[in-house]
């Protein structure tokens, strides 16, 4: 691929166009070992080599990460005043990259940060139905219907109803474990199964439920439980497609996708 120089540098993490341009002036920027004088000058990125004082850098046209998204964070590529799941990516080089869908603020899990846009748009189509699995945990009583409810879609608001969706309910904690083995679940489980000083101990017995879900729908789930006469209290994304949470990975922390899970992602 053959791009310009200023281009090349700028997606590599070296600043704006502008700040680029200043590199390129200062007379530290080299391309095949010779001084850069022009920031219009074409790299061709499969052969030309580019060094920055020195030091040869490489280009990525796509980064792919996986980030165990922690609760509190936006999902968002830049915001004025919050921080946001982009910010967590300290080792990205690319300026370009952005969320594949979002996850509430104050739900955690599995989020893909990209900056391929024709992979994120497939995985977000309505009519690739690509499944998300959550786990929620639930305040309320729920109807013995239920499962039955969300197959058949539930009315939250909208012109339509949900699409069809999954529910399995897990008997207990351990449940939960034995299929997700996510370090960090237990400690959830605490911090919301703990006896409540509120005179209406509203979270002193919750429901676990997974749910799976082939549409993001603005605060769906949320709002699907509510038209049950549930609350969601707590909720995580275990997987998107056939891609799913790595466990080793704590709340904030990310890795590069492998070229496997690149892949799968790119058949849909």
């Amino acid at each position: 691929m053959n791009i310009r120089l200023d281009k090349y540098l700028a997606d590599s993490g070296y600043g704006t166009r502008t700040e680029v341009k200043s590199l390129v002036k200062s007379g530290v920027v080299s391309i095949n070992g010779t001084l850069a004088k022009d920031c219009g000058q074409k790299i061709n990125t499969d052969s030309d080599t580019v060094s920055v004082r020195g030091v040869q850098i490489g280009f990525d046209e796509y980064e792919y990460y996986m980030l165990h998204k922690p609760g509190g964070i936006i999902t968002a590529s830049r915001d004025k005043k919050a921080k946001t799941v982009l910010d967590l990516i300290e080792s990205k080089k690319r300026r370009d990259l952005f969320p594949v869908g979002r996850l509430d603020k104050d739900t955690e899990g599995l989020l893909v940060i990209t900056n391929d846009g024709d992979m994120s748009h497939r995985l977000l189509s309505p009519k690739k139905h690509v499944s998300k699995t959550y786990v929620a945990f639930v305040s309320g009583v729920a109807p013995e219907d239920i499962v039955e409810r969300f197959e058949a879609g539930l009315d939250i608001g909208d012109e339509k109803l949900t699409k069809p969706a999954k529910l399995n309910r897990f008997d207990d904690i351990s449940c939960l474990k034995e299929k997700y083995n996510d370090l960090i679940i237990e400690t959830r489980f605490k911090d919301h199964f703990v006896k409540s000083d509120d005179i209406d101990n509203k979270y002193t017995s919750l429901s676990i439920f997974e749910i799976k879900i082939s549409e993001g729908r603005y605060h769906e789930i949320k709002r699907m439980f509510e038209a049950v006469g549930c609350e969601v209290v707590y909720l995580k994304r275990y997987s998107m497609g056939e891609l799913t949470l790595d466990f080793n990975l704590k709340p904030g922390e990310y890795r590069r996708l492998t070229e496997e899970e690149v892949k799968t992602l790119k058949d849909f």
